[in-house]
């Protein structure tokens, strides 16, 4: 299944364990190997790469564990399911632009039915480039995002609406995903995602499907719990109760 990884941080640091790791589960340690990507922020500027080839392969990916330095970092590795077809505009994380800011996407799980919940959004702010079930979920957490965007992302009333899309999409699969606007990183994790908290010279949260480093204090997160992390330290926290639907924890 896919996987990822997400880190928030109090100032720019470089995740070179967590990331290496990711990489070599991109294939080799794990099969996951129909592409990749990883986003992260310096400063305000928004960086993206990724290809549609396995993680572990990949010179550039190799290259990216070394240098990334970034108060956040969203990366993951893809397991081809909905639909198995490896392009680069199905290949995670994707980019979209809501509210003024550049948000970033990527999903582990399987939704196929949220492809035409969205496409019947009348609120819709966004058009999927490629053809995953992960981008159209997506689409569809943006479109609530705009609607309430008033308010600071880790508001309550923001919250629960951003926790209410979730556990709307969740019902129809398997949804666990990261996602931000280089301010905030949400994470919400519907069956399989875990955090680590570090406070120090430097406040860390890292979010990983499967832990990521030999730290032993990584917490597994409640079934359908959102969380929404800023400058390394928690923001936010919801509890969702998704419809559980029998439906093969696969990625996409």
């Amino acid at each position: 299944m896919c996987e990822l990884f997400g880190m928030s941080a109090s100032r720019p640091a470089i995740a070179s364990e967590p990331l290496s790791r990711l990489r070599l589960r991109g294939g080799q340690e794990a099969d996951n190997p129909d592409g990749w990507g990883v986003a992260w922020w310096d400063g305000d500027v928004f960086h993206l790469v990724k290809e549609p080839l396995p993680a572990c392969h990949s010179e550039t990916f190799g290259a990216l564990t070394k240098t990334t330095h970034s108060r956040l970092i969203v990366a993951h590795v893809r397991k081809a399911r909905h639909p198995p077809i490896n392009t680069l505009n199905n290949t995670h994380p994707f980019p979209g632009a809501c509210c003024g800011k550049e948000w970033v996407f990527a999903h582990n799980g399987l939704v196929p039915e949220v492809v035409e919940m969205e496409q019947q959004n009348i609120h819709a702010v966004c058009s999927p480039k490629g053809e995953t079930d992960s981008e159209f979920a997506f689409c569809h957490l943006l479109s609530y995002l705009a609607q309430d965007f008033y308010a600071p992302v880790a508001s309550e009333f923001l919250m629960a609406s951003l926790a209410a899309a979730s556990e709307q999409i969740a019902a129809h699969g398997k949804f666990n995903f990261l996602m931000s606007d280089g301010d905030y990183l949400i994470a919400y994790g519907h069956d399989r995602l875990h955090y680590l908290e570090q406070s120090g010279e430097i406040d860390i949260a890292m979010i990983a499907t499967e832990p990521l480093t030999d730290q032993a204090h990584w917490i597994s997160f409640e079934p359908g719990e959102l969380r929404i992390y800023r400058n390394g330290k928690l923001a936010g926290r919801v509890v969702t109760q998704p419809q559980q639907v029998a439906i093969p924890a696969t990625g996409t």
